[in-house]
C-alpha cells in the first residue's frame, strides 16, 4: 500500500506564540503524530535587517495605521525554496476571496501550503500581486490579524486529507460536502430531556424513513 504523503504547512507571522496549543490538540495534533501533517511556524521578523526588526511602515499616500512591508515576506519565501505545482502560497486578507468548503477540497490536494499572516492596517499590495498565489478571507469582517484565518483554513484542509479522520465516510454527509447543503440534525441519549424530545422517526428503526427524513432536512437546511 502506498504511504500517504504528509502535508507540509508553513505559517509566517509576527506572533508565532499563538499557534502551538491549537496545533498540538485534537485532529491536527494527531495528524502530526501520525506523520500526515508537518507544520512549521516562522517568525517574520527573522527576515528583517535592522536592529528593531521592523516589518511595517507608513502607507504611501497617507492614511491611518501602518502597512506590512513586502521585503520580509519575499525573503521568507525565497528561503523556503518552493518548487513545483504542488505548493500554494496564501495571503490571509480581509479583502480576499471568501474561503469555502470547495477551497478546502482544492487545497487538500497540494503537498505544501504557505500561509502569510497580515497585521496592522494591511499588507503591501505587492505581497498579494507578486508573491502569493491567492488572497483568502474567512468572512466579511475584519480581525486584528491573519493568524486565526490561517488556523481555520489549515484545520478545514487537513481533515480532508486521507487517513486524518477515523471514518473518511463521515465526510460525505457533513455540511457543505457538496457545496450547498447542510448536514441533517443529529441526536443522542437521552431520548427526552427537559421536555425536549428526539424526533420519533429516528426511534422507529425504519432505515428507509430515517434516510428520507435526513435527506429532507439536508435539503431544507433546518433542525426543526
Amino acid at each position: 500500500m502506498k504511504k500517504t504523503k504528509a502535508l507540509r504547512a508553513d505559517i509566517v507571522t509576527i506572533f508565532p506564540e499563538v499557534f502551538p496549543t491549537y496545533l498540538e490538540t485534537s485532529i491536527l495534533g494527531r495528524a502530526q503524530k501520525a506523520k500526515l501533517l508537518e507544520v512549521k511556524v516562522h517568525q517574520l521578523r527573522k527576515w528583517t535587517h535592522d536592529s528593531r526588526k521592523t516589518v511595517d511602515d507608513k502607507p504611501y499616500g497617507g492614511g491611518p495605521g501602518m502597512v506590512m512591508k513586502v521585503e520580509p515576506f519575499h525573503e521568507a519565501l525565497k528561503s523556503f525554496k518552493l518548487r513545483g505545482k504542488k505548493t500554494r502560497v496564501i495571503l490571509t486578507s480581509a479583502k480576499g476571496k471568501i474561503f469555502t468548503q470547495a477551497d478546502s477540497k482544492r487545497l487538500s490536494k497540494y503537498d505544501r501550503l504557505v500561509f502569510l499572516c497580515g497585521r496592522y492596517e494591511g499588507v503591501d499590495e505587492r505581497v498579494a500581486s507578486k508573491l502569493a498565489d491567492e488572497e483568502l478571507s474567512i468572512g466579511q469582517y475584519v480581525l486584528t490579524g491573519g493568524e486565526l484565518p490561517a488556523l481555520v483554513m489549515l484545520d478545514a484542509v487537513v481533515r480532508l486529507r486521507a487517513g486524518v479522520l477515523g471514518k473518511q465516510a463521515s465526510l460525505d454527509e457533513e455540511s457543505w460536502s457538496d457545496g450547498k447543503t447542510r448536514e441533517y440534525p443529529q441526536y443522542t441519549r437521552p431520548e427526552k430531556y427537559l421536555g425536549w424530545k428526539v424526533p420519533p422517526v429516528l426511534l422507529g428503526g425504519d432505515h428507509k424513513k430515517i434516510a428520507e427524513w435526513r435527506k429532507k432536512k439536508m435539503e431544507l437546511g433546518t433542525s426543526s
